[in-house]
């Protein structure tokens, strides 16, 4: 190399803008809030707190216990938090007729949310027939075939109890065609024009939900049964961008893509393709992996998540629905 090229060498240099944390932090391409965050939170008809195993950390919760989680989540600055029931097996019918009880587990509980909390915390309710159902399907049984139009019509009616009880946005998971117009329809029809729809728009059929099912009490009732003929194939991508359009086209105010690390390729054309609130959750099997490997010393637990989550950030989501929402409220402002 010539003499005087050598000071020079190379002319530009990456590593400049790395080199120090003020200057990592002033160049960030993307970043991760509180404001990003969505809590998902298991409840059962009782007080204090039960375990789940195969969700180290995760406890359902009683009503005492969900009063002190939304206030929890209200004083670490955590926008909103997503119901979960685990009904009790005695209420689990072929019809899910649960469901629409008004004065079902979630309803109740989110009524003593917003006593608890009123305005100051959004809540979100799951709109399925899973934790209700006996056989554990997302809806209707007939015949052995899981049928659209006559569950659809049972998710509408499960949506308008939930949007009484104080509902702030429902979320259908059920991945039934036509289900988003029909509940918008239902919800303006009963008066609640101002409660929003996050559709579970791309929800894959994956192996990554196991943990949820045994805390919501859907495994044993699921019998090895899958979902494969209403949520996607993981083999699909163009796909997914086909029911984000349609779920928008028929009035939802925001879409998800569910699972979330498997599947940032996903998050990423939807947000490029329709510019929408588009959401992600990093789901139960997401989170039991990075707990286990954490708990082993084999991963940070704080670094591993909070790279995880920026990576949902980096693929164009808005918000994350994740476990660790209290846990990452909590580290990112410590580092405030």
């Amino acid at each position: 190399m010539p003499e005087f090229a050598r000071g020079a060498f190379p002319a530009t240099r990456m590593r400049r803008l790395r080199r120090f944390e003020w200057s990592r932090r002033l160049v960030a391409e993307s970043r991760l809030a509180v404001d990003d965050l969505i809590w998902p939170v298991f409840v059962f008809d009782g007080s204090g707190r039960e375990a789940i195993e195969s969700l180290p950390g995760v406890d359902r919760l009683g009503f005492d216990e969900i009063c002190r989680a939304a206030s929890t989540a209200c004083e670490l600055g955590i926008p909103a938090i997503a119901v979960f029931p685990a009904t009790a097996q005695a209420l689990k019918t072929d019809d899910a007729a649960e469901a629409v009880n008004p004065k079902n587990l979630v309803c109740r509980m989110v009524e003593a949310i917003k006593r608890e909390t009123g305005d100051s915390l959004g809540v979100i309710c799951d709109v399925a027939l899973d934790p209700y159902s006996s056989h554990g399907h997302d809806g209707l049984v007939r015949n052995g075939d899981v049928v659209n139009d006559e569950t659809v019509e049972v998710l509408c009616r499960q949506a308008i109890v939930q949007a009484e009880a104080g509902c702030d946005i429902v979320a259908p998971s059920d991945m039934m065609d036509g289900r988003i117009g029909a509940i918008r329809g239902a919800l303006d029809a009963a008066g609640k024009h101002d409660v929003q729809i996050m559709s579970y728009a791309a929800k894959y059929a994956s192996s990554f939900y196991g943990p949820f099912r045994d805390a919501v009490g859907s495994a044993a009732n699921l019998v090895g049964a899958g979902k494969k003929s209403y949520q996607q194939s993981p083999a699909q991508t163009d796909e997914a961008l086909h029911e984000v359009a349609l779920d928008l086209a028929e009035g939802a105010d925001s879409v998800m893509v569910k699972p979330g690390m498997p599947y940032l390729d996903i998050v990423h054309r939807v947000k490029q393709t329709f510019a929408v609130p588009t959401f992600v959750y990093q789901v139960s099997g997401e989170y039991a992996m990075l707990s286990a490997a954490a708990s082993n010393g084999w991963l940070d637990r704080r670094q591993s998540v909070l790279e995880s989550l920026l990576a949902f950030k980096r693929a164009g989501a808005d918000g994350v629905l994740t476990y660790f929402a209290a846990e990452v409220a909590t580290w990112l402002a410590e580092n405030q």
